[in-house]
C-alpha cells in the first residue's frame, strides 16, 4: 500500500514558550532545522548569534504596568559557505542547553528571533508554526508588530461579548 506522507504542523499563535518550542522539538533531532522569516527562507550555515534571557517591566500607554520574560535568539542569516547544510534540531536545542548551563533562561518564557543579514538590520519576529515534515523541520517565523496594549485589549473585550450585548450598547455600536 503506498501511503502519502503529510507535514505535521504546530501552530504557537505567536505564543511560544521556550519549553513549548523545545517540547515541539524533541522527536526529530537529526532532522535539519529551516528558518523562513520575512518572506524568505534562511540560508543553510546560519548562525545563533547569542541567546538573551530578557526580563521586562513595562508601562503601556494607558499607564498599565506589565512584566514579562523573554527568550531572544539572535540568528545571522548570512551567505552559505559551499558544502553548508542547515544547523540539526539537536544541534539548535544543544545550544540553548549550553545557554541554560551558563544563564537562567525561563522556560515559560516567550520566544522572540532577531533575525537578519550582516548588511541589512535584524526584524523581531515570533514563532508562528512548525512544519515536521519527512526530511526537515521548518520553523515559520511571523513579524512582530508594534501594538496599543490598551485598544488591543479593548478589541479582545469586544470579540468576547456580541455587538449587541448591554455594553456594547452603551458604547453605541448598535442603535
Amino acid at each position: 500500500m503506498n501511503m502519502i506522507a503529510t507535514p505535521s504542523r504546530i501552530d504557537f499563535h505567536a505564543d511560544a514558550s521556550l519549553s513549548d518550542l523545545l517540547y515541539a522539538l524533541v522527536n526529530h533531532p537529526d532532522k535539519p532545522l529551516v528558518i523562513k522569516y520575512g518572506g524568505r527562507t534562511i540560508q543553510a550555515g546560519y548562525h545563533v548569534t547569542e541567546v538573551k534571557a530578557g526580563s521586562f517591566v513595562t508601562l503601556d500607554c494607558g499607564g498599565k504596568p506589565d512584566q514579562w520574560h523573554e527568550t531572544i535568539l539572535q540568528v545571522e542569516d548570512r551567505a552559505s559557505e559551499e558544502g553548508s547544510t542547515y544547523m540539526s534540531v539537536s544541534k539548535f536545542s544543544n545550544i540553548l542547553a549550553q545557554v541554560a548551563n551558563r544563564i537562567e533562561l525561563d522556560a515559560a518564557a516567550r520566544m522572540t528571533f532577531e533575525v537578519g543579514t550582516p548588511t541589512v538590520p535584524m526584524r523581531i519576529f515570533y514563532v508562528n508554526n512548525l512544519q515536521i515534515e519527512d526530511e526537515r523541520v521548518v520553523m515559520n517565523l511571523a513579524s512582530r508588530t508594534a501594538i496599543c496594549k490598551p485598544r488591543h485589549r479593548a478589541a479582545q473585550e469586544a470579540a468576547k461579548s456580541s455587538c449587541c450585548s448591554p455594553s456594547a450598547k452603551q458604547a453605541s455600536c448598535c442603535s
